[in-house]
Formats: C-alpha cells, structure tokens, sequence
C-alpha cells in the first residue's frame, strides 16, 4: 500500500510537471543577428514603472520566444542587455496585442535595423515612427547648423534656422494630431498623442479625444489621454484665477 502511494505521488508530479504553463495570449518571437550571448527581458510600464514579464538567456543561438498576456493593445518594450551601459540604446518599444509578433534586428543596430510584424496598431505604430523618424533627422540637421552659425555668430543664419524649427516642430505636430485622428479607432492614437505631442494646445488634445471611438475611449492610454486633458484644463484655471487676484 505505502509503495502504491508513492508511484501515485510520483505520478501525479511528473503530470504536473509536463503539464504546459500558460503562456499568455502574446507571443513574441524573434531573432537578433550576431548575437552571442546576452539576456532579453520583455517589459512593459505598470504604475509608472518599467518591470520585467518574461526574459530569456542566449548561449549561442540568437532566436528568442517570450509571451505576454494583455487584456488589451499596450506597449512592451524588447531589451537587450549587452552590459555595454547603454541601458536605453538597446530598448525595442512596439505594440503588443493578442496574436503573435516577430521581431528580427541585428546586434549592432539594435534600435534602428528593427523589423516587426504584429498587430493593427503596432503596424500603424511604424507608419508614424517611420514619419517620425524624417522629422528627427531634420531637426538633427537644424542642431548642426545652428551649432555652426552660433561659432561663426551669424545672426542672420540663427533666425533663420529658428524660423525653420518653428515650421518643423508645427509640422510635426499637425502630422500627429491628423495621424491620431485618422487612426481614432486604435489605441496607437492616444499613445503618439500623449507622447509626442503632449504640450500642444488644449484644443488640439480635446480634438483627438472627442474624435476616439468609445472602445479606445475606454482603453488605456484613452483614459490616460483623457486625465490628461482634464488635469491640464484644471491647471490653466488655477493659472487664470490666481493672475485675476
């Protein structure tokens, strides 16, 4: 009887240990060319801290599978620690939804050589940041002339280059609110919102609120979006009643 109870105990765990774990409603797959060895953690921001979901050590073979479980679309961000000290030069950010995602980039251009294929948002998240991306190297380009002009005190070149950045920082900003608008119906749409342009006038924001569809209303960054606003219109009261005292 007690040797019975033993194959029982022991049968019982060995079912328990080959029983699949849940793994999430998210697969993230991937490959990372020329790498050796490294650790990838999955991360994500909870109560306004970024915490590692799952992670995976690399020995030698560089493709990678790690899971998720989301309730809805959310940003997750691929890091790869290569102990060089360039903790945010080695960090992926993309949408993670239900389904499967593959990501391939290669070690020594982590960030820039990214490929992603996922969801609606996180394919509509690299139509904007490919966008984006245009805005930045002309406002790199704007740093350095300005640099130069500041060293050879050329004041006319200065004002000029001012003016320039003016226009490109309203062109950004007009391309991310229609962006926002186009896309009402995804979450990517308070996300680049809230992100890129946060500081533009009130009614721009209110715009874009007024215009997302009930379910992203509802969603995450749609209510942080929408807090937001309110936080800010309750700010400018203050402002205005205090300057009228």
């Amino acid at each position: 009887m007690k040797r019975f109870f033993i194959l029982l105990f022991f049968s019982v765990l060995l079912i328990n240990c080959n029983s699949p774990k849940k793994k999430g409603n998210v697969t993230i797959s991937g490959h990372i060319k020329g790498l050796k060895k490294g650790t990838i953690y999955l991360q994500k921001v909870q109560d306004t801290m970024l915490i590692n979901i799952d992670s995976m050590v690399v020995d030698g073979n560089a493709e990678f599978i790690m899971y998720s479980e989301v309730k809805e679309p959310e940003i997750h961000y691929l890091y790869l620690d290569k102990q060089d000290g360039k903790q945010y030069n080695d960090r992926i950010d993309f949408f993670a939804e239900p389904g499967e995602i593959n990501i391939t980039t290669n070690l020594n251009d982590f960030e820039s050589d990214v490929k992603i294929t996922g969801g609606k948002n996180e394919m509509k998240f690299q139509e904007y940041k490919k966008i984006k991306k245009r805005f930045d190297q002309r406002n790199l380009r704007l740093i350095k002339e300005n640099f130069e002009a500041g060293k050879q005190n050329d004041e006319e070149k200065l004002a000029e280059n001012d003016k320039a950045y003016k226009n490109l920082l309203k062109q950004k900003y007009l391309y991310t609110i229609n962006f926002a608008m186009n896309n009402r119906k995804l979450e990517v749409a308070p996300y680049v919102t809230l992100n890129e342009v946060f500081d533009a006038h009130i009614k721009f924001l209110d715009t874009v609120a007024n215009s997302l569809s009930p379910k992203v209303k509802k969603s995450l960054y749609g209510k942080q979006l929408i807090n937001y606003i309110a936080e800010r219109k309750a700010k400018e009261i203050e402002v205005t009643t205090e300057e009228k005292h």
